[in-house]
């Protein structure tokens, strides 16, 4: 009996091709001109974008590109690729694991086609974005779609669009944060990349913490499919694994672009306030990252751990990502092979 293979496209966000001013520029248009991510009048979006962020955020941030740049290239794209042949190895023959970035190269659209040409019956669709959200997953899932949906023959598509509390990535971060014990801290920090609040309201949540620092306590009815409230979820299970409790950690968010209203706790102002409070030591999680990249190696790393002495504190210590860890790739197998395992058994 012929035995089709199964495909593997692994989702990211992507990244510069160099960190020259000019690839920086390229990768920035191509990135905040998507309308998952800046989502409003495409006009006052180009107007903003192309005339105003891009040309003057350019130079600044090849700047900070060339800071975590190493000979191997960048560290997003070097886990990345590392987690690729490392799924490959772990899955075996009967899959093909491809990566492909929405912004910048190896392009989604590359990937596909890699697989096609494989052979695959089917392609489990696998983000790496723990918790969904739109200018994350939405954007990188609404491309890879678009491209599948004008095949002539479209293979079987399973999308993996969330696993914010699954066990086994929670018990990846416990594995990975297995060497820091939180009590030498006096605080532990969980910091999520932050999104507009308009994009809570988009996704259908009903909850009110827009008014108010209000936490979502549990994922339910009204939330389960809100960006802030997976984070809190994720904070929380990372936390009860590694018995710290409610009192020693806070759980914020960081990267705001503009001047829009986003995801408060700001990342930032907490950590001024804690310094200006006497807090001395801070640990720090990022879990909406799984691979370290410009926003944990330089934004919270160096930017955040400078801001934390300046206002008094001593010392800001970053947990590393998952980025192509054991535990991590033993993690995203097991969530292929299960959803693997379904198709088999519709098929019998």
């Amino acid at each position: 009996m012929y035995h089709q293979k199964t495909g593997i496209l692994l989702l990211q966000l992507g990244t510069p091709d160099s960190p020259s001013t000019s690839d920086v520029r390229t990768y920035l248009s191509e990135f905040l001109n998507d309308p998952r991510v800046i989502d409003v009048n495409p006009i006052l979006r180009a107007i903003l974008v192309n005339l105003i962020i891009v040309p003057f955020r350019s130079p600044k941030s090849a700047k900070l590109y060339r800071e975590i740049w190493t000979e191997q290239g960048s560290p997003l794209m070097i886990y990345g690729s590392s987690v690729k042949e490392k799924l490959s190895t772990e899955l075996g023959s009967d899959f093909i694991v491809e990566l492909g970035m929405r912004y910048r190269k190896p392009s989604i659209e590359s990937a596909i086609k890699n697989l096609l040409a494989a052979k695959v019956g089917k392609i489990v669709v696998l983000p790496l974005f723990p918790q969904y959200a739109s200018s994350s997953t939405g954007s990188a899932v609404e491309k890879a779609m678009n491209i599948i949906r004008k095949l002539e023959v479209m293979p079987s598509v399973d999308i993996i669009s969330t696993y914010y509390s699954n066990v086994g990535y929670i018990n990846c971060w416990n594995k990975v944060a297995s060497t820091f014990d939180y009590k030498e801290y006096d605080q532990v920090m969980f910091t999520f990349h932050g999104v507009p609040w308009r994009h809570i309201r988009k996704s259908g949540c009903q909850c009110n913490c827009q008014k108010g620092p209000k936490e979502c306590e549990a994922i339910n009815e009204t939330n389960f499919m809100c960006y802030r409230a997976q984070c809190f979820a994720t904070a929380r299970s990372i936390a009860k694994s590694l018995d710290i409790p409610e009192s020693h950690y806070k759980i914020t968010f960081q990267s705001r672009l503009g001047k829009d209203p986003w995801l408060t706790p700001y990342t930032d102002e907490t950590l001024v306030k804690w310094a200006k409070s006497g807090i001395k030591k801070v640990l720090v999680f990022s879990p909406s990252f799984v691979a370290d990249c410009l926003e944990t190696i330089h934004e919270v790393g160096t930017e955040y751990n400078e801001l934390f002495q300046h206002n008094g504190g001593e010392s800001l210590t970053l947990v590393p990502s998952l980025n192509d860890s054991d535990v991590w790739i033993e993690f995203l197998a097991s969530m292929v092979y299960k959803s693997n395992k379904v198709e088999l058994e519709l098929e019998k």
